[in-house]
């Protein structure tokens, strides 16, 4: 993937960078491996805001991802790669011998006509998907499970990846993205292999508009809204917060609490908290 630069012909071009979409080699998607979604714009099921910020934006259609990789001992090619309005990453359809169809994440370096396989002894090529107990340490893996069966819950944003570190017992040791260290059950199947589009996070939105076809919102400060509006609301002029130390519109901490409930189950198999 490349990143295309504009010059300066409007302000809303001065700083935008677009992706290339060269790897993409179809425009038009599976129409049985669509469905409806619906834009609930932040709002609950009684119509209350409880997200923030949300709202408008383009109209777009689910892709229905195969995150489980089930399809054990069966060749599939891949068919094409394509643009997922849902995702920064790109995905590819696979044809399965079988002569079933579906969506994976594209892994990075994977081209069209590759062949992969899921299964428990598969060989260590980018794409496949097996249990993290046959992979070596070391070795790249992306879209991971968390419970086995369940499909792959982590690491599947693009450009990311986590790292085989150490095995023991009956779990598998894994440095993340975010550098948080944990433990993972072996029998939990991974997808060999970076995620592409590893571009995604240096595009440059540029102008507000941009965000608005993203379904996002304006981001109101604090400060600038009246004290009924905000704690940190009031004052004269650019005053500060007046506290100390900086809070929610409803008076909890923010910027750097941890939000993590300390009696949360999973805590035990993190090693090493992210930063």
């Amino acid at each position: 993937m490349a990143i295309r630069l504009y010059k300066a012909y409007t302000p809303g071009t001065r700083n935008r960078t677009v992706s290339t979409f060269s790897e993409i080699t179809l425009n038009k998607p599976q129409k049985r491996l669509l469905k409806t979604k619906h834009s609930c714009k932040g709002r609950n099921n009684r119509g209350i805001i409880t997200a923030r910020h949300r709202g408008g934006g383009h109209k777009k259609r689910y892709r229905i991802i195969d995150f489980k990789r089930n399809k054990t001992n069966i060749v599939g090619k891949i068919a094409t790669i394509e643009y997922d309005p849902n995702r920064n990453a790109r995905i590819a359809l696979v044809h399965y011998k079988d002569g079933e169809k579906k969506y994976i994440l594209h892994p990075r370096s994977l081209k069209i006509g590759h062949e992969i396989i899921s299964g428990e002894n598969v060989p260590i090529e980018v794409g496949n998907s097996l249990p993290l107990e046959s992979i070596p340490l070391g070795t790249a893996v992306h879209n991971i499970e968390l419970k086995p069966n369940k499909g792959g819950q982590i690491v599947r944003a693009a450009g990311t990846y986590a790292q085989i570190v150490a095995k023991e017992g009956s779990f598998i040791t894994l440095k993340l993205p975010s550098s948080e260290v944990r433990n993972i059950n072996k029998k939990c199947h991974a997808t060999v292999g970076q995620i592409g589009n590893i571009d995604a996070s240096n595009i440059t939105i540029g102008k507000a508009g941009r965000n608005r076809w993203l379904n996002k919102r304006p981001h109101v400060r604090g400060v600038a809204m009246n004290p009924v509006d905000h704690p940190h609301g009031g004052g004269e002029g650019k005053s500060p917060i007046g506290k100390s130390r900086p809070v929610t519109p409803w008076g909890k901490p923010a910027l750097g609490q941890k939000t993590r409930n300390k009696n949360k189950h999973s805590n035990k198999y993190i090693l090493r908290r992210r930063k």
